[in-house]
């Protein structure tokens, strides 16, 4: 047992380290692009005239730090080999590594900076769910087009499960698709459709058949966000902006077979593809920014002095504790990430290796999903106490937005609601250690049945 990150794993973070201090780092230094960093971020990136949504300038920004990460080799990493990524036997373990460092870094880490800025999903090395979604579940069309689009910039989607009147209660979506002229019209309403504001597609889910409350009898749909009937309701002006969170009317917007994304009727599949690696690594990149927050706090407490007598701030115990709190958690967050990921991984791995017909991601849901609700659902909430925490420490500093805790908390903060709420996280974690999912289920159900006959 060794929880060394491997020699291969730190010489590649030793890389990024040096493209980025080369090459990022000066972009962002120069023709006063820090203004989208600094105490000016806020308005910087908002076009407050413009429905709240990201400044052109500010996107075109972190356009050119992608560019220049995929000719550095980094961008597209944990991408399959066809599109130019390494296709890595630990993809997880080293995507949880680089999130967290990343996030942890004491210059660049916090998830505000050109190299790693979280609030847009933007990195120098990409995630990309919607690659994914369309590789494994995409017509060879789908896959040939759109995916090479994707990486030229091309081709933009958003995500359409979430509606006006249901969030994680997906099952219940009251936006409906119908046959109609050897296709189908879609009627209904979709909300916090985010990067609507420049999307050329649509991902929307609709119900094709069933009742409600069935996941059977939900199809996904991909096509053009210009079609006839879509429009733009309204963008939601959130704690953090910019905003690109859209609520989209669907009316009678009729588009064709080859539209549907997958197998008509079994479109909530889709939305699981990739839902874990996308939380453990989201998990990874909050507890790398929780660290960078109590790292802050250590040097800040340190180099504070109170009451003129020459006394550290960090001589009080008032202090200490409540950042030792945090550090013991952060760095036992870590470990469990780190574990989680190389379990992800074997899992790949041997499905992979056996030719397995059950898709990985499938085996991961039955095995491993309470542990990647774990992750999730203390990383947020640690990421947020942290934040708190060392705006604290720093006083009246920390509160202003010449440091970025108030940024941070307000980004992470969002992720206790998106990606799945705490609540669903913890529904999901009580689901398997009480085995009514899970490992346990089936052994447990096997255990009462020997109990009930002995009772007989």
């Amino acid at each position: 047992m060794n929880f060394e990150l491997p020699p291969e794993l730190k010489s590649h973070l030793e890389s990024i380290d040096s493209f980025i201090n080369s090459t990022i780092l000066p972009l962002q230094h120069s023709d006063d692009n820090n203004r989208f960093f600094d105490h000016r971020r806020e308005h910087a990136r908002t076009d407050w005239e413009n429905n709240g949504n990201p400044r052109h300038e500010w996107e075109a920004l972190l356009n050119k730090a992608r560019n220049l990460g995929d000719e550095a080799g980094f961008y597209r990493f944990a991408l399959p080999k066809q599109y130019g990524g390494n296709e890595h036997p630990d993809t997880n373990v080293w995507m949880a590594a680089i999130r967290y460092h990343l996030s942890s870094h004491p210059v660049y880490g916090g998830g505000l900076g050109l190299a790693n800025d979280l609030q847009n999903e933007h990195s120098i090395v990409g995630n990309f769910p919607d690659i994914y979604m369309i590789h494994h579940f995409g017509s060879e069309e789908q896959r040939c087009t759109l995916i090479p689009a994707r990486l030229r910039g091309e081709f933009r989607s958003t995500f359409g499960l979430t509606e006006p009147d249901h969030g994680s209660d997906a099952t219940f979506m009251s936006t409906v698709a119908r046959r109609v002229r050897d296709g189908f019209e879609i009627t209904g309403m979709k909300k916090w459709q985010t990067g609507a504001h420049h999307c050329t597609h649509l991902i929307c889910f609709a119900r094709t058949s069933g009742i409600d409350g069935s996941a059977k009898g939900i199809t996904a749909f991909l096509f053009p966000s210009d079609a006839p009937g879509v429009r733009v309701v309204s963008y939601e002006w959130t704690m953090n902006m910019p905003t690109d969170h859209a609520t989209v009317e669907l009316d009678h917007v009729w588009v064709p077979e080859s539209a549907i994304l997958g197998s008509l009727d079994n479109g909530l599949a889709i939305a699981q593809t990739f839902v874990h690696e996308n939380r453990v690594r989201q998990a990874a990149s909050a507890c790398g920014a929780a660290r960078f927050c109590v790292d802050k706090s250590i040097l800040r407490a340190r180099e504070r002095k109170i009451w003129g007598e020459g006394k550290m701030l960090a001589d009080n115990q008032a202090i200490q504790f409540p950042v030792v709190e945090l550090m013991t958690q952060v760095e036992m967050l870590r470990l469990l990430i780190l574990k989680t990921s190389w379990e992800m991984d074997r899992i790949v791995a041997a499905s992979r290796s056996s030719g397995s017909k059950v898709p990985p991601w499938v085996e991961i849901e039955q095995k491993l999903s309470d542990q990647v609700s774990m992750c999730n659902l203390w990383a947020n909430r640690l990421c947020c106490q942290a934040a708190d925490r060392a705006i604290q420490i720093h006083g009246g500093d920390g509160y202003s937005r010449h440091y970025p805790f108030e940024h941070i908390y307000r980004h992470f903060r969002r992720y206790r609601i998106t990606e799945g709420a705490e609540e669903i996280q913890m529904r999901k974690i009580a689901a398997y250690i009480f085995g009514f999912a899970g490992p346990k289920k089936n052994k447990l159900e096997e255990q009462d049945k020997v109990k009930a006959k002995a009772k007989i």
